[in-house]
């Protein structure tokens, strides 16, 4: 346990109290690492949200087991306050709680708390221990600023005024996946206004992944041009992009390192050429595919490297998504691979695929708990979390808001969806991210949670229909402050010609807030024949209508922010017989069966390979039955596409912002 794990719990003395308040305005409670810790010592957090909706699962959940001396679900209950104040509380739980406060101000005092309350709280262990060890005095804000940059991101400004060794430090924190919080970022940029690389956008580069990759992206093709190799513009309806990038030292030993690991994760992707020098270095091949042999060896190159990468048992949730998204990449190269390529490699991308998955079955089991609870302020975790975190979008600024849901899109398919976007609509951006649906990820449990913003178990009545989703969506921005003319929601989007139809709708004024459901990958993936690979190809011919850069432009072209995500993903999976129970079964799905009894549930046959998780947030009778690995509830040996389970590629989704590029300047 590390200090700063300790410093926070020795808050929370066992025994002491059944029932806890915490003041904690940084949500520093609500740390992933320090919810595992706490559950491990018989703690719940339950953040203070909904006064009515605490008060319902306090009454039935907690005070009842109390009131009869009994510990109930939990040793004890630690209600996290974040805007409340404690004395506005009712007074019954006053009279039960013990009170705590925390605060970063309190934890760390040398520090300018308006300036560490910009840092992700990943960062938050490593701060404190540096803040222990190596803080002298009070820092005021500049030397805050210079603080962090030094030991949470191991940059000094004042070093990186070269070129070489500014690209340096920015592929650095791109490798390790890590950006500069924007007030860090604009502190930076300052200093090397007057350096030689001042012309460059240095704010935007290191506070912006999406910015990095996209300057990046071009400038390695200004690069592969410079050293002598035509790049094969066919796939671009654009043509080239020229004017675009800026001349980074590539060739720098400690750049060429960083590169070359971006393209085989998929961070970056590799450029078609025509031709190549004879004398090109073979370090740039991976990034400048001339022939299938490349791509073969960059396929084989990403299965390995996301296998060496596969997250520990004591991973965060942000680790899982950083793995699906390697996966995801891969997958998509794979399926882009000749047949008799992709028949080779094969074994290896299976093999990737099953370890992935049982090394997340293994840690959902433990930790999927910890997840509808943690904060959305930076990004939402769960899908439910979206249309909270859209509604805090709002009030920073982002007054019209479009959210586009892929029913059925696993993260792989995004990719291509992406990819073909970057060649066919490169004035698009995506700024990306993941989250996690619902268990069982099904389109009623994990779609009706993404568009209502509530747990499965707070919609039970309608957890097996979507009936009631569109006054789901309605009721939650009525809530949150729109009247119901100004929200909107629409499904069954997925062919051009129904877009002059929703631009008619969308472009009122009085809507502020668009709900989309695009349902061709859940129908295309229901009638798929020859598996994922095939789909791909389906999907390919789908994007080439397009409907989905024309969707996009339409709604950011009536001044909407657009976001992109989707309720779960799907899966090969491969028959392991039926489940002939009639109507025993409330959703009969091919990964998954829920069941209103354990009995019922425990009918199950022998020789089923199954297991159930009820998993938080669910109705206590609602009870999923998976079908184990990659099985499916089909005829045995069966091949089908299908989702509901716990694999990666159906429950980690992506989450993206889409919006316009940027004009910008060359070099």
């Amino acid at each position: 346990m590390t200090s700063w794990t300790e410093r926070i719990l020795q808050a929370f003395p066992e025994d002491l109290s059944p029932f806890w308040m915490a003041s904690d305005p940084d949500n520093l409670l609500l740390d992933e690492r320090i919810l595992r810790v706490l559950r491990d010592r018989g703690f719940e957090v339950l953040p203070f949200e909904d006064p009515i909706a605490f008060r319902v699962e306090y009454e039935e959940r907690y005070r009842a087991a109390w009131d009869k001396g009994t510990s109930g679900t939990c040793k004890a209950l630690i209600l996290q306050c974040s805007a409340t104040d404690l004395n506005l509380l009712p007074w019954d739980y006053l009279q039960r709680a013990r009170r705590v406060n925390l605060s970063l101000a309190d934890l760390m005092p040398k520090m300018n708390v308006s300036v560490i309350r910009q840092i992700d709280s990943a960062h938050l262990e490593k701060l404190f221990s540096a803040h222990n060890s190596f803080a002298p005095q009070v820092l005021g804000e500049s030397m805050t600023k210079e603080f962090l940059l030094t030991h949470l991101f191991e940059i000094n400004p004042h070093l990186m005024r070269k070129p070489e060794i500014f690209w340096r430090e920015a592929f650095g924190l791109l490798y390790r996946g890590s950006v500069l919080p924007s007030l860090l970022a604009q502190h930076v940029a300052k200093i090397l206004s007057d350096s030689a690389v001042g012309h460059l956008p240095i704010q935007d580069l290191l506070s912006s992944k999406s910015t990095m990759v996209r300057t990046v992206q071009a400038s390695w093709s200004r690069f592969l041009e410079q050293q002598g190799v035509e790049i094969d513009h066919s796939d671009r309806d654009s043509g080239p992009e020229t004017g675009t990038g800026f001349d980074i030292p590539f060739d720098h030993a400690d750049i060429r390192v960083i590169v070359d690991t971006l393209f085989l994760e998929g961070a970056l992707q590799p450029v078609s050429v025509r031709t190549a020098p004879a004398t090109l270095p073979d370090w740039i091949k991976l990034g400048a595919l001339q022939n299938p042999t490349n791509l073969r060896d960059l396929v084989s190159g990403g299965i390995g490297s996301a296998a060496a990468k596969l997250p520990a048992p004591d991973a965060t949730h942000r680790d899982w998504t950083d793995a699906a998204k390697r996966l995801a990449e891969t997958i998509y190269r794979f399926h882009e691979l000749p047949s008799e390529d992709a028949a080779v490699l094969r074994p290896a991308m299976r093999q990737l695929q099953l370890e992935a998955d049982t090394r997340l079955r293994e840690w959902v089991e433990k930790r999927f708990q910890d997840l509808p609870s943690l904060p959305v302020a930076k990004a939402p975790v769960m899908v439910h979390h979206i249309p909270r975190y859209l509604s805090m979008r709002r009030s920073t600024g982002e007054d019209k808001i479009a959210l586009v849901v892929f029913d059925g899109m696993a993260l792989d398919q995004w990719v291509q969806i992406r990819e073909y976007l970057s060649a066919r609509a490169p004035d698009l951006t995506a700024d990306e991210n993941g989250c996690f649906a619902w268990l069982p990820s099904l389109t009623s449990v994990s779609r009706q949670a993404l568009f209502s913003g509530l747990r499965p178990r707070e919609f039970k009545a309608s957890i097996e229909t979507t009936a009631q989703e569109p006054s789901l969506w309605n009721r939650f921005w009525l809530e949150n402050g729109l009247r119901a003319g100004e929200v909107y929601y629409r499904k069954a989007i997925k062919r051009t010609e129904q877009l002059a139809e929703l631009e008619a709708a969308v472009s009122s004024p009085s809507i502020k807030v668009a709900g989309l459901v695009v349902d061709m990958i859940d129908e295309l993936v229901h009638g798929a024949m020859l598996g994922k690979r095939g789909l791909s190809g389906q999907i390919q011919e789908w994007c080439e209508t397009g409907f989905v850069e024309e969707l996009f432009k339409l709604l950011i072209g009536n001044g909407f922010h657009v976001y992109v995500t989707a309720d779960h993903g799907n899966v090969d999976a491969e028959g392991i017989g039926r489940l002939n129970q009639g109507v025993i079964s409330e959703v009969r799905g091919e990964r998954v069966r829920t069941y209103r009894s354990e009995t019922l549930a425990e009918s199950v046959p022998t020789g089923i390979d199954a297991f159930p998780f009820g998993g938080p947030g669910l109705p206590p009778d609602f009870l999923p039955l998976y079908a184990s690995g990659r099985g499916a509830f089909v005829p045995a040996g069966h091949q089908v596409v299908a989702h509901g389970g716990m694999s990666v590629e159906e429950l980690i989704v992506p989450f993206v912002k889409i919006g316009m590029k940027k004009e910008e300047n060359a070099d």
